[in-house]
């Protein structure tokens, strides 16, 4: 069966779009073949990206490695009832079409808790979170005492997080391998960076997540959206020499493919 990752977070802007096409890219070049698969019916930020790619490649004339895609899409029965089981067949539809040919399958969440997102947290072999660097969003992991910074409990996300495991090993399915990815980490050891790492630290023992490097806040990624490409494509795709700035960048994600422990990468 494919191995399925996911990109979940209930919070929009933690880079989850970028992280999911980056992953898929470097599996994608490593010789796997890729599905991907966007959850959010109404951004498709994923998608997007793919779409520009596919464009990009036609209008160059480039040879990129491309995912294939499953495209989902949202009932339109009348009661909640029937509209939930049509998307989850819809669901596992999808999954069965790129299990048929693909060794990995990328699935991209919304910023929010929908029944898509449950869904994917549920079929999910390896989660990843990317969270931006500060206690704005540290709240998605945890409810945090106000005055002092310490943890009080898990947050409503967490718990969502804790089902679908229960919902995995009741189904016999092997335990998630949770990734939190700190995004955006500034270039700075500011004390509110220490903070926030003291926290995750504490986190990641008692609600049961890894705890791996994302990537720096970097201009790049925003440009190489619109083009549907990655940090791996800047020397096939005419751009010139790589500058220092994106060497460092491709080796955060040398790191984070490293630290993921993905079987057969």
């Amino acid at each position: 069966m494919a191995h399925i990752i996911v990109l979940g977070n209930e919070k929009g802007g933690s880079g989850k779009s970028t992280t999911a096409m980056h992953v898929t890219t470097a599996l994608l070049r490593a010789g796997h073949a890729v599905g991907v698969m966007d959850m959010d019916m109404r951004q498709q930020s994923l998608l997007g990206y793919v779409r520009n790619r596919q464009a990009f490649v036609a209008r160059e004339g480039l040879e990129l490695p491309l995912p294939e895609v499953a495209e989902l899409s949202l009932s339109t029965a009348d009661s909640a009832r029937a509209a939930q089981a049509e998307e989850e067949e819809g669901f596992a539809n999808g999954l069965r079409k790129l299990d048929e040919s693909c060794a990995f399958i990328v699935i991209d969440c919304p910023g929010a808790h929908t029944r898509f997102a449950q869904m994917a947290h549920s079929a999910a072999d390896t989660l990843i979170t990317p969270l931006n660097d500060s206690h704005v969003d540290l709240d998605l992991l945890a409810r945090l005492d106000p005055a002092t910074g310490k943890v009080i409990g898990p947050s409503i996300y967490a718990e969502m997080v804790w089902s679908a495991r229960q919902l995995r090993a009741s189904a016999g399915l092997k335990p998630v391998d949770w990734v939190v990815l700190r995004n955006r980490m500034g270039t700075v050891d500011a004390h509110n960076k220490r903070r926030v790492g003291k926290a995750l630290e504490e986190l990641r023992g008692r609600i049961g997540f890894r705890l791996v490097p994302g990537f720096t806040e970097r201009v790049v990624f925003r440009e190489l959206f619109l083009q549907g490409l990655t940090l791996l494509d800047l020397g096939d795709a005419g751009g010139g020499r790589l500058n220092m700035s994106n060497i460092a960048a491709r080796q955060e994600l040398r790191e984070l493919m490293k630290s993921l422990n993905l079987p057969g990468f």
